[in-house]
């Protein structure tokens, strides 16, 4: 089962594919965690991705996709992957496809976890972060017992410069015109399934598991 994952920033993603990975044993591919392994393996694409990433720039495109592809011919993508945070854009998705029929795979599903603006505003500006430990508060569904400090190490907790709502707006507004052109992509391919974010996790995973299980 190989799947893509699409959903804005703090729309519980990392929580579904979890799920996922858990139930089906695929694994979850992001594409950070793709490049960091392959700048400490010292891989020629590694290598290539690192002078980009330590100049502060974006890694083109045809260098993510060939440390997909790599990562995509490993062993433990026989029965399936799910790619999270990669296609971002319409060019990555053309040139996945490509890529994806060279390895004689295809997409079985675009998983797509839909969370209005308002609701992604709210649960992200509302996290907490201990400066000591790194523990993650939320006011509203898991505060602090203490106003302000870490229930495990009573550090200070602190809201970080990317959960600040202007960044937030800015994240969704980008996510929003990179991911719209996906979708349409997609879902003129009959791949797309909307599952509602807003629900509870367990509701959520529900959802997602129940698409899965009918593919």
């Amino acid at each position: 089962m190989n799947l893509i994952l699409l959903g804005a920033p703090g729309a519980g993603k990392g929580t579904q594919a979890k799920a996922i990975v858990e139930k089906y044993g695929i694994p979850q591919i992001s594409t950070g965690d793709m490049l960091r392994e392959a700048v400490a393996k010292g891989t020629e694409l590694g290598k290539k991705a690192k002078e980009y990433m330590d100049a502060g720039k974006l890694v083109p495109d045809e260098v993510v996709i060939g440390i997909v592809k790599d990562r995509l011919q490993e062993k433990d993508t026989e029965k399936g992957f799910i790619l999270d945070g990669f296609p971002r854009t319409l060019a990555q998705a053309e040139a996945l496809d490509k890529m994806l029929s060279e390895l004689g795979k295809n997409i079985d599903a675009v998983v797509n976890v839909t969370v209005p603006e308002e609701e992604v505003v709210k649960r992200i500006v509302n996290r907490r972060s201990c400066k000591n430990c790194g523990a993650v508060y939320h006011l509203i569904y898991k505060p602090p017992k203490e106003e302000g400090k870490c229930d495990k190490c009573g550090g200070e907790l602190y809201l970080r410069d990317d959960d600040k709502e202007e960044t937030v707006r800015d994240r969704y507004s980008v996510y929003r015109s990179q991911t719209e052109p996906l979708i349409d992509y997609y879902g003129k391919k009959g791949l797309v399934k909307d599952v509602d974010g807003t629900k509870s996790i367990d509701e959520v995973t529900a959802d997602v598991l129940k698409i899965l299980d009918a593919l």
